[in-house]
């Protein structure tokens, strides 16, 4: 089997590969802000293991929306898939290309080098004819999964301040621009308007082609005029759900430097002392 370059895979890469025991498909689950309740197809891809977002992969003692959780209770919480060190994940969610770079990111986070998102989501799987089944979860056998925390991929509140002066690390915020330049109204009740110091604004759905992302070329046109190619770039959003879809773009365009500021908005923009401009 032939490991992708890019850290999306297409529905043809997954059709031709995914009864290879080695790879393990997860359906990333995350409500959309706003979402109706029956957001949810209520349909899966076969053999999916669901990945709760917001109930096992967020910290819960944390008062931010699903924050990052600790290298060993992210280990164990993996394990309970049944993912093994040696899987291929292949990732998807039922938007399209919404919360599956979210789970994406925290794999990388956690030290798992083959784990991939699948350009278009179920949406694109459904809408090119593939089987689906009743979206149906059952327990899986324990995992070996360790997790190995990689402090590259992740800021918080004090790497960002620490850096909203260093011309070599370009903050890119992925909400609207109204949100970003504070003339609309923030979706989470208390939060300050407007964007950070030094900030860049890139909002998440430039990135997105639909379900998709955009081709490779048109995500290095996009990113070329927002960052140089070696500098370190950090992404943030409402709560580090869409900035996520940025982190995967810009590897996907060619960047090898990025992070994600976990807390994003939900923290920097609560009342306080932090840095806000408009």
């Amino acid at each position: 089997m032939k490991i992708p370059v890019f850290p999306t895979v297409d529905i043809k890469w997954l059709l031709e590969n995914i009864s290879n025991p080695a790879v393990k498909v997860l359906e990333s689950k995350l409500k959309p802000i706003g979402a109706k309740e029956d957001w949810e197809s209520g349909y899966k891809i076969p053999g999916a293991v669901l990945l709760d977002i917001e109930e096992d992969f967020s910290d819960k003692n944390s008062d931010l929306p699903h924050t990052l959780l600790s290298e060993e209770e992210f280990g164990k919480a993996a394990q309970r898939l049944g993912i093994n060190q040696s899987d291929i994940l292949v990732i998807y969610d039922q938007v399209g290309v919404y919360s599956s770079p979210r789970a994406w990111w925290m794999f990388k986070a956690m030290g798992h080098e083959n784990v991939f998102v699948l350009d278009g989501g179920f949406p694109a799987w459904e809408k090119a004819g593939q089987k689906t089944v009743i979206a149906e979860w059952s327990p899986m056998p324990q995992g070996n999964f360790k997790a190995s925390f990689q402090p590259q991929w992740f800021f918080d509140t004090q790497n960002v301040l620490d850096n909203l002066e260093n011309t070599e690390v370009q903050i890119l915020d992925a909400r609207s621009a109204g949100r970003f330049y504070g003339s609309a109204p923030e979706p989470r009740a208390g939060m300050r308007g407007g964007h950070m110091p030094n900030a860049g604004n890139l909002p998440f759905d430039e990135v997105l082609n639909g379900h998709f992302l955009k081709s490779p070329r048109e995500l290095k046109t996009i990113f070329a005029e927002k960052a140089k190619i070696n500098q370190k770039m950090v992404m943030t959003c409402g709560s580090g759900v869409t900035a996520s879809i940025l982190a995967l773009a810009a590897i996907v365009a060619g960047k090898t430097n990025v992070a994600v500021y976990d807390g994003s908005w939900s923290e920097w923009g609560r009342p306080g002392d932090l840095p806000v401009v408009l």
